[in-house]
């Protein structure tokens, strides 16, 4: 058993990061965001447990522990909405983004472009938000986008196009 935790405490080490950050993008929210990404890994610690405790049957095998924690991690933040009838906002308000060597009015026009790009994000269907965040965020490859979503790749290069050309077009209207 001691093995067992070990290797869950690897990947409670290799992801809470990241889940932590697209939760926080997806509820805007410092408090919501850690109680639901501690969601995430107790439910991840609870099926790992299952699909790993060496008992006489096999269990369902996790093929994909980061697919599998986003999905549960997104699972979890749809619910967190439904129960607040809100609609889900995405911030990168708080992110360091911008180099802090460069000019005042640099600084600026870079603010002010976040800015768009933030509000045209919030008008965004869900899914092209999350794929937009993760691709480009995140830093997911699409194959593994493909895997936490269940879908082919075509299918996820589609989404990230159709949600580019969508944010493009929502900040040019502004």
């Amino acid at each position: 058993m001691p093995d067992f935790k070990k290797k869950f405490s690897r990947i409670f080490d290799q992801h809470i990061n990241k889940i932590y950050r697209f939760v926080y993008l997806k509820v805007n929210s410092q408090e919501i965001a850690q109680d639901i990404t501690s969601e995430v890994f107790l439910r991840g610690w609870q099926a790992f447990k299952k699909a790993y405790n060496p008992c006489p049957m096999p269990q369902n095998k996790i093929k994909n522990i980061s697919a599998f924690l986003y999905q549960i991690a997104r699972n979890l933040v749809i619910d967190h909405y439904r129960e607040k009838q809100k609609k889900q906002t995405v911030s990168i308000e708080n992110m360091e983004i911008v180099d802090p060597g460069i000019g005042l009015e640099e600084k600026a026009a870079i603010d002010s472009d976040i800015e768009q790009i933030r509000k045209g994000l919030l008008r965004l269907k869900q899914d092209y938000q999350d794929v937009i965040i993760w691709h480009y965020l995140d830093d997911l490859s699409v194959s593994e986008i493909a895997k936490i979503l269940n879908k082919p790749e075509t299918t996820v290069r589609v989404m990230i196009h159709r949600g580019l050309k969508h944010l493009r077009a929502l900040i040019q209207t502004e």
